[in-house]
Parts: C-alpha cells; structure tokens; sequence
C-alpha cells in the first residue's frame, strides 16, 4: 500500500493491487489536445519550426477514483511515476523542454469520472521536411503524429480532443499565426492513421501544420524590379544606335543589376540544398531572374547586330554608287559579248577577236569597264573561276540591275548559284539590319514586348498551378 500528498495535504491511498505498467484496459483511448500559443520561429536551413504549446493528455483509468464530496483532485507531478502513463511518442519531435518560471508549468489531475489528464507547458522543436522547388510559392507541409512507442493499436488507439482555443489579445481565436515570411496554419487532422514498426500497427493522431509564403515581399524585392529591368532594357530600342555610349551603359547597367539579384537568390539556394534533395533543381523564382537576363542578353545582342549592320553597310556604301555607275555605262553601251578564254589571254581591241566584235573603249570607259570587269570576277565562285581557267566556259552576257546594290546571280552551274543567292540573302539581312531608318530596332521594339508577355502568362499559369497541386486536400 502506497500513500501520496495530494495539494491540500490530504493522504490519497492506491489500490493495493495497482500495477504501474499494466495498461488501464483493453485497447485503452487516449486523448490528445495541442493548444498552440506562439510560433517561435521557422528555421528553413535546418527544416525546423518552434513551437510554444501547451499539450494535454488524458484517458480513462478505472483503477482510481477521487474521494467522495470532490470533482477532482490535483496530484504532486512526482506522482506519475507512480501511475500508468502512455508512452507518448512524437514522431518528427527534435527537442522538447518544459516551460518554468518558479516550478514547472505541469500538472496532473485526477476527475470524479475516473479520467487522469496530463497537462504541460512546453517550447517543442518539429522537423519538417521542406521542398523549395516552387519558391517563393511553395507551401509547406507537416505532420506530426502522436503515437505509443510500445503498445500497438489493439491496446492503446490515440484520438483528438478539442481543448479551450487559445484567445488573441483582440478576443478573436488564433486560428493562424503570421510570421514576416510565413502565414502557419494548424490543422487537427480526426481521421485515423496508422504507424508501422517494431511488431505491429500503432494508432497516430496528426497534427497538420501548413506553411504559405506572403508572396508580397517577394513580388516587391525580386519580381517587380526584374520585370521594370526587362522594361527599360526596351528603351535602348528607341535610342539612336550611333550613340553607342548612352546604348551601352543601359544595357549593361540592367544586365549586371540581373546578375546580382539572381546571385543573392542562388546564395539561399545553396543554403537550402544542404538539407533539400530538391534544391538542386531550379527554383521558381530562379527561372524568372534567368528569363529576364535573357531577355535583357538577347537585346545587348540586337544592338551588337545592328552595329555590325552598320559599318557593313557603310563600308558598301561606296562600292553600291561604283556599281551603280558601271551599269548604267553598261546599259548606255550595247550588249558587250565577251569570251572568257580570249579575254584572258587577249587584250581587248576594237578588231574582232576570235569572231567576237569588241568595239574599241576611250581611257574612262576602260577604266570603268575594268571595275566593273573586276567586282563580277570577285563575285564569282570558286568553281566557276576554276572552269574558266580549264576553258570550259563559254560566252555569257553580263548584265547589272541599276537599283540592286548586290550582283546579280550568274546563270550557269547550280550549286554556283545557290551560293551567290545565298550570300546575296545575307547582305539584305545585314543592310536590313545596319539601315539607317532603325528597321531592326522597329521589329525588336514589336517583339519584345510580346514575347516577354507570352512568356509571364506562361510563367506564372505553370507555377500557380503546380503550387495549387501541391496544397493538401
């Protein structure tokens, strides 16, 4: 026979039969209430959340009974020693400490109704696997299980219990807690689950904790000032390209403030990885600072391309108005036959040369006719000047547009010819992008814009809706 004080000092007797670690009955309910009072912190380096909770624990003990006239006793918290208590096991716990200022803030009582309930003020440390891949717009999700370590669920089944709610300084109950970055929902989940292990199934109640970002901060630090970089990379579009100066500290400028951003938001993602396998993929908000520095890359290199466009044209300047010249000579004077293998070994004359008659040019006229002679021998290709070293040209007429400022195809060989169109086709395109009139710039200051908006329509489709999949039910 054993004897405890209870607190107003009355002896309180257990009975004599009373064994500690024999469970009150077959297939025993305990109760479990989590009242939340503060959300300490959330560690997303090392995937933990500290908790400030007061944890009741109760279930019905047959054996012991509260003296007569009473409702209930309070017993001295040595006492559960004494007594069987559940072997409670939280399953993603990392560390747990009992709140005290004077005494320990725990208590155990004993009802009228023959229910023992545990009661404990405690800072509590939970594990939660966290998943950053959808950042800033992940939400995360934790569970934590309330279980017996030993006894499997034919002896001991855990259950929910409303406890009083936890009141806010305003009288409204705390239903979530906002932190600077995180909004933590509680959720008591009352269907059963089971914990498999050791010998056997083993009853859990859950307790879900939700974690949704406040996506403002990020959309005002990252996403608005990348999205007003990409916007003002345009501007260099409307900027005249001979003022390469101003061009170039625009785009440079929104280029390298990119790069920082996207550095900063790497360092937390290396941070992350330590404990995430997924952070080594790309996160959301990575691919949206990649996106827009390749936005802004990809209009650095417009102006590259009408630079280029530019002093190639200018460097053709000169030779179109020497074209140009010739064939109008050509087009004032008759068709002039030239044989290829005569005029090579032959001066030109004005008698007839191997029965071709070559009219006889003054000293300008030669002159222009050797320029002209000379920019369609440099326009020939390779295998058509090797045929007419062999002799195996004939003759041909040679005939120059007055508007074209590029040679004409020769008719002839095809492969010879699809090359010459070849890089007649290139010249357009580089004159078309070194024009004068901004034609280019015109065509990137369309497309821009629509494709960058195409691709945040996309964006944030994709993402809010892998964020919304990802939710719980």
């Amino acid at each position: 026979m054993c004897k405890i004080l209870y607190i107003d000092q009355h002896a309180y007797q257990l009975p004599t039969n009373y064994s500690r670690n024999i469970p009150p009955g077959k297939n025993t309910t305990v109760y479990i209430g989590v009242n939340v009072n503060r959300v300490s912190g959330v560690d997303e380096n090392r995937e933990e959340i500290t908790l400030d909770v007061f944890l009741q624990v109760s279930w019905e003990e047959m054996r012991l009974k509260v003296p007569p006239g009473r409702s209930y006793i309070d017993l001295p918290w040595e006492f559960r020693q004494l007594i069987w208590t559940p072997d409670l096991y939280i399953w993603q716990l990392q560390t747990m400490r009992i709140l005290s200022v004077l005494q320990e803030m725990a208590s155990l009582r004993l009802y009228a109704n023959r229910t023992v309930s545990v009661s404990i003020g405690a800072t509590i440390t939970i594990k939660c696997e966290m998943d950053f891949v959808l950042y800033p717009l992940d939400v995360q999700n934790c569970a934590i299980d309330f279980s017996s370590y030993k006894y499997t669920r034919e002896d001991v089944r855990f259950e929910w219990r409303e406890v009083a709610p936890w009141f806010g300084l305003a009288g409204e109950q705390r239903r979530e807690f906002r932190l600077p970055k995180y909004v933590v929902t509680f959720v008591t989940d009352k269907s059963k689950h089971i914990r498999n292990f050791g010998e056997g199934e083993h009853s859990a109640a859950r307790l879900q904790i939700k974690l949704s970002r406040e996506l403002r901060g990020y959309l005002l630090e990252s996403y608005l000032p990348s999205s007003l970089f990409v916007i003002i990379s345009w501007g260099s579009f409307c900027v005249i390209p001979e003022i390469v100066p101003g061009r170039m500290v625009l785009l440079v400028t929104t280029l390298l403030s990119l790069v920082t951003m996207f550095d900063t938001v790497s360092i937390i993602g290396v941070i992350f990885s330590t404990n995430s396998p997924d952070a080594l993929e790309l996160k959301c908000i990575e691919v949206w600072l990649i996106s827009c520095t390749i936005f802004v890359f990809l209009a650095l290199l417009e102006y590259f391309v009408v630079l280029f466009g530019i002093r190639y044209d200018k460097s053709w300047s000169r030779r179109r108005q020497d074209l140009r010249r010739a064939a109008s000579a050509a087009q004032l004077a008759p068709p002039i036959h030239i044989n290829h293998s005569q005029r090579l070994s032959t001066p030109v004359s004005g008698t007839p040369q191997g029965g071709v008659f070559s009219p006889q040019l003054s000293v300008e006229d030669e002159g222009l006719k050797q320029q002209f002679s000379h920019q369609t021998i440099q326009r020939l290709s390779s295998k058509e000047r090797r045929l007419r070293r062999d002799n195996k040209v004939g003759c041909e007429t040679r005939t120059v547009s007055k508007d074209s400022p590029i040679l004409d195809t020769m008719p002839g060989d095809s492969s010879g010819s699809f090359l010459v169109r070849f890089a007649a086709m290139a010249d357009r395109g580089v004159m078309f992008c070194g024009a004068q009139h901004g034609a280019l710039d015109k065509f990137a200051l369309m497309v821009f814009p629509i494709c960058f908006t195409l691709f945040t329509i996309i964006y944030w489709t994709t993402y809010l809706s892998e964020a919304h999949r990802a939710m719980p039910d």
